[in-house]
């Protein structure tokens, strides 16, 4: 590290707290600054260059400094940077809107922007309580799948299910249960789960306002994946016992789960849809709720009936997030994203089996662009997952394991010889592991 850029990380340590980090760490854990990023590489003050396999939290989809959506950022900042969006509105956020309803499932008509994803999640919940209060019936227990997570906000941390998250919290939080998720991919597991989801319904289904759940992949739940035929048997389930479903695409949404969203994959329609993430490309904070005309119209009153939704952030919907997701939207509609990541898709995963033969792996696991390797055999004290990111680094690329969990979400745009960069350094460091036992 040169001595401007162990300047620029003294300075950091001094006054910055970073998320989800244990600051102690980088007593021995190099911090790195970056300079600058193009494409699916990210460039540090001293001339490396790492390969983003987790897209940035999972939000970059079509690579760092994207020369189209960059224009199109760059117009708007010409023309509007903020506006109030109580009493005011804009073209951006109008057309995003517009869009947004067009392409998500069918019966989604209402679009209400948020900042960000856990946001999104509060607005989702508020509003499926309020719609029960509007109706006369009070409802505020919520039911989320074991294993979830949902943000980190109090509401979306009441709903979510892993403990690390959560425990020391839990004082704050709102009344939630959990029911059962599909232990694997099968459709037996999903049948099974659906036995034990319809067993809570029927107990306490009038308690309950809505069931939460991350569509077929469970994110920061260690990238556990389920198949569809759950979310088709609970979107069932909660018409029948009159509880809504909310579907957190946040993460699945916009591609990554191989469809454009991974309702799609059992043709159901929510009655909230969270959205956030890849929504703007990587560029900017803004979520997004959409939901029904029916809950939209339980809110629709004189001023006098106190039933409006009265929930507002400052940067709601916000010009310039807007241009950035509307020129996202533009890309997939170009390029036909999704039909071409699926052959990506079939390139990493092949690529990918050769890991499995390892003998510290238990097994590796895709759903479209979201690739898991789960290895096996290490106590949680071995911090393995922090060996293989440290090897990663030293080897240009970015990976940032869930505990024992591997995994890659790259970049839409990533090349057949970035991908096998990616894989075999993520297959050497587990060799390493391996070796080292």
């Amino acid at each position: 590290m040169t001595d401007s850029s162990k300047k620029l990380v003294d300075i950091d340590l001094d006054v910055l707290w970073h998320p989800c980090t244990q600051m102690k760490d980088h007593e021995y854990l190099p911090l790195i600054p970056i300079q600058k990023a193009k494409g699916v590489y990210l460039y540090d003050f001293d001339g490396n260059r790492y390969i983003d396999a987790i897209s940035s939290w999972w939000v970059n989809l079509f690579g760092h400094c994207n020369e189209y959506i960059n224009q199109k950022v760059k117009e708007q900042l010409d023309t509007l940077e903020h506006v109030i969006l109580a009493g005011f509105s804009h073209k951006p956020a109008i057309e995003l809107a517009k869009r947004l309803v067009d392409i998500t499932p069918k019966g989604l008509q209402k679009v209400f922007y948020a900042d960000n994803g856990s946001s999104a999640i509060e607005v989702a919940l508020k509003m499926s309580y309020h719609y029960h209060k509007n109706k006369g019936v009070d409802k505020s227990i919520f039911l989320s799948l074991s294993n979830s997570y949902h943000g980190e906000t109090i509401g979306a941390l009441s709903v979510g299910d892993v403990e690390l998250y959560k425990d020391t919290y839990q004082p704050l939080l709102i009344d939630n249960i959990q029911t059962p998720v599909p232990k694997d991919q099968s459709i037996d597991s999903a049948k099974e789960a659906l036995v034990e989801l319809e067993k809570i319904l029927v107990k306490r289904g009038d308690e309950i306002s809505a069931l939460i759940l991350e569509p077929l992949i469970q994110g920061a739940g260690y990238m556990h994946m389920y198949h569809h035929y759950y979310l088709k048997g609970a979107r069932e389930l909660t018409k029948k016992y009159n509880v809504h479903l909310i579907a957190d695409e946040i993460m699945t949404g916009f591609g990554r789960s191989g469809r454009m969203f991974a309702c799609e994959y059992a043709d159901i329609t929510p009655d909230f849809l969270c959205l956030s993430k890849g929504l703007t490309g990587g560029y900017m904070a803004l979520s997004a709720v959409l939901t029904t005309d029916e809950i939209y119209q339980a809110f629709y009153c004189d001023y006098s009936e106190y039933k409006a939704f009265l929930h507002s952030h400052s940067y709601t919907g916000n010009p310039i997030a807007c241009s950035a997701a509307l020129a996202t939207l533009d890309i997939f509609e170009q390029d036909d994203v999704v039909n071409k990541n699926l052959q990506k898709s079939k390139y990493i995963y092949e690529r990918m089996k050769k890991i499995e033969a390892l003998s510290n792996v238990k097994e590796i696991r895709s759903q479209g662009m979201v690739f898991a390797i789960e290895l096996k055999g290490y106590e949680p004290s071995k911090r393995i997952g922090l060996e293989v990111y440290k090897y990663a680094l030293r080897h240009e690329v970015l990976l940032r394991p869930l505990g024992h969990i591997i995994y890659f979400m790259p970049p839409y745009i990533i090349s057949e010889t970035q991908i096998n960069r990616m894989v075999d350094v993520a297959y050497d460091a587990i060799k390493a592991l391996e070796e080292s036992k």
